[in-house]
């Protein structure tokens, strides 16, 4: 016989809503709605994963090399045979975090890099500043990366140059709407350009590198004139970084894989692990056989013409329809990289979201269970940015990657911690945190030194790129991240005020309400005015309806009418001899609030008709709408609107 049940027991009834969402432009637009338990089946496997997250990085090839040539041009062509050595310094710097990384993939399989890392071994502070760079450099990574690929269509067609701001903006809204089709169906559409870009690259890299091995390379015919006067007599160490810091671009979006662990098929740390070699290798050998090409065909670095259209156009000697096809995969994939951003800005805002640092409404996933809300925020800032800046890669070029090393370098900082910890633990003992598990390794020494190690080289990076690009607008980044931070904990702050002042704790049962006061404002008298005064008449029977006077004759017409239909409920007209009509109001609604008895609550009643067209609200003052935001910070007072349909 079953137990009777607890008179203290509250009954729970669950019913699952049969209401099904309905077509609509949206459903054309970005698919149909997707149910809650459909999650599983939209993650994603080691190849679609590799054209979703790591279109970034693999897209940087395309600028990179570029970027080192533009500052050595400062000193002459001659100076262009240092690229070749900072390449082979760049990807060893590559090696170095994707190692580190990769244990980060496999220690943290929940998600989140570089944030959560630091969140359980740094602190709040760092792990927020982590986040803040984070989120900078996803927006940034869109606007240079889009930026980019127009600049790649306009080195084709010149035509379009003087278009570039129009067609970037078009190219952000495009890739906004097929990542609000979800994870699993922007994966599809983004694997053929990406791997189309891989195929074409390799083809064009190949065909130069077999031309160079066979002695009838050559040289760029009619190479763009050299827009960098030089004005250094030699080298300096200082330029030299300088071009170190700006091919170092070729990184980022490394960290992306390790952000979206979760939308991996099982088991997801071993497939996003492979997905980062697969990404790094294949990174590295394209960066450094691009810049290894580019010096020996003489590219000059162009804002005109970009050093993938110059090594293309020499290796299939002509513009024929390989070069036309490596611009065009080229684009695709700058374009596409943006994604990468659009894969990890949502999802790391939601992580921020959750903890009480960023708006709560950036957690809730869309109809097509993404963070729909991440991905229209990222797409109106990047654009916005692509507006102010013209578009132009070389001045956007600044800006980005320092965000990007500060997060690498508190990841790894954090790493080296967490193996720190695990070496405090002993053979079969394991501590539970907030993002992970602990358990004792025996190799924890060897993998804190990498991780160490690698906190090191790229805090390095991050002061060369503080120190080299300063003037050039990284002042903007480095301003900009601690800001962030800031707002960050002023949002946190909120929120953990509101919820102690919420809280149940410490808080008694409170008194009954034992009388009722109703005050109904009236702007005339009509059948939403008298459907109003029906409700009042449910709630109390102290109701008093108050006008504001501004003319006499409109007052002895509304007494009238009182009089026929107010049933007996008193009238009060407030003069208004300023023709004002909120203020007289709430300060006769705070006196009353003022002679309030203890357990007495005042409700405003609000009459407001709805039209029948939603345009006719435009028609009308909406003082009802008014009324209620004004009240709506009055302590002690409730507000009640009734509507009253007009058919």
């Amino acid at each position: 016989m079953p137990a009777l049940k607890k008179e203290s027991e509250t009954a729970l009834l669950r019913r699952t809503t049969k209401y099904q969402p309905p077509g609509s432009w949206r459903t054309w637009l970005i698919g149909r709605p997707l149910r809650t338990a459909d999650a599983p089946h939209q993650t994603i496997g080691k190849a679609v994963g590799l054209a979703v997250f790591a279109s970034d990085a693999l897209s940087s090839t395309a600028y990179a090399t570029d970027e080192i040539l533009f500052v050595l041009a400062a000193a002459g062509t001659a100076a262009f045979v240092y690229a070749l050595p900072i390449s082979l310094a760049i990807v060893a710097l590559l090696a170095i975090v994707t190692l580190s990384y990769e244990q980060t993939i496999h220690a943290y399989p929940g998600g989140g890099g570089a944030y959560i890392v630091a969140r359980d071994n740094l602190g709040e502070a760092p792990s927020q500043i982590a986040g803040a760079a984070l989120l900078v450099d996803y927006i940034l990574t869109v606007a240079v990366s889009v930026a980019s690929g127009v600049a790649q269509m306009s080195s084709a067609f010149p035509f379009l140059f003087n278009h570039r701001v129009l067609l970037a903006v078009a190219m952000v809204l495009m890739m906004m709407v097929i990542n609000l089709r979800g994870v699993r169906e922007s994966g599809a559409i983004l694997a053929i350009p990406s791997y189309f870009f891989l195929g074409i690259i390799l083809l064009t890299v190949g065909s130069g590198a077999l031309r160079y091995l066979m002695g009838d390379l050559g040289i760029v015919e009619n190479p763009p004139h050299l827009e960098k006067e030089p004005h250094l007599q030699s080298v300096a160490l200082f330029l030299i970084l300088h071009a170190f810091s700006n091919g170092t671009t070729a990184l980022t979006g490394i960290e992306a894989i390790s952000n979206g662990v979760t939308a991996f098929k099982e088991p997801r740390s071993r497939n996003a692990g492979i997905t980062m070699i697969w990404m790094s290798v294949i990174l590295g050998i394209l960066f450094f056989s691009i810049t290894f090409l580019t010096g020996k065909i003489g590219a000059i670095p162009s804002e005109t013409e970009t050093i993938i259209s110059q090594l293309a156009r020499t290796a299939y000697g002509g513009r024929g329809l390989l070069y036309l096809a490596t611009i065009g995969g080229t684009t695709l994939i700058l374009i596409m990289a943006a994604n990468t951003s659009f894969a990890g800005f949502p999802r790391l805002s939601a992580l921020l979201a959750e903890d009480g640092f960023l708006p709560r409404q950036l957690t809730y996933r869309g109809s097509r269970l993404v963070y729909s809300r991440g991905i229209v925020a990222l797409a109106l800032v990047a654009s916005g940015l692509i507006v102010l800046f013209g578009a132009s890669v070389n001045t956007l070029i600044p800006l980005y990657a320092i965000g990007v090393f500060v997060s690498f370098t508190l990841a790894q900082a954090g790493m080296a911690h967490r193996w720190w910890k695990v070496g405090r633990l002993r053979p079969g003992e394991e501590a539970t945190e907030r993002g992970s598990t602990l358990r004792y390794e025996p190799r924890w020494a060897l993998k804190m030194a990498i991780n160490g190690f690698g906190a090191c080289c790229t805090a390095v990076v991050t002061l060369v790129f503080a120190v080299t690009k300063f003037h050039e607008g990284a002042w903007i980044v480095m301003f900009l991240i601690p800001l962030l931070t800031l707002v960050f904990f002023a949002i946190h702050y909120h929120y953990r005020d509101l919820a102690a002042r919420l809280s149940l704790e410490r808080y008694g049962a409170p008194g009954r309400v034992t009388r009722q006061r109703v005050i109904l404002p009236l702007s005339g008298v009509h059948r939403g005015t008298l459907a109003a005064l029906r409700y009042a008449r449910t709630l109390s029977d102290d109701i008093t309806a108050v006008h504001i006077g501004m003319d006499q004759a409109e007052i002895d017409s509304l007494r009238r009418k009182w009089e026929s239909w107010g049933d007996g409920v008193r009238l009060v007209v407030l003069d208004s001899p300023y023709r004002l009509l909120l203020e007289p109001l709430l300060g006769y609604i705070e006196e009353i609030a003022a002679q309030r008895q203890p357990n007495e609550i005042i409700t405003i009643i609000v009459p407001q008709f709805v039209p029948r067209r939603w345009w006719h609200n435009f028609l009308h003052t909406q003082t009802a709408m008014w009324l209620r935001l004004m009240l709506l910070f009055k302590p002690g007072i409730v507000i009640t609107d009734v509507p009253y349909q007009i058919e």
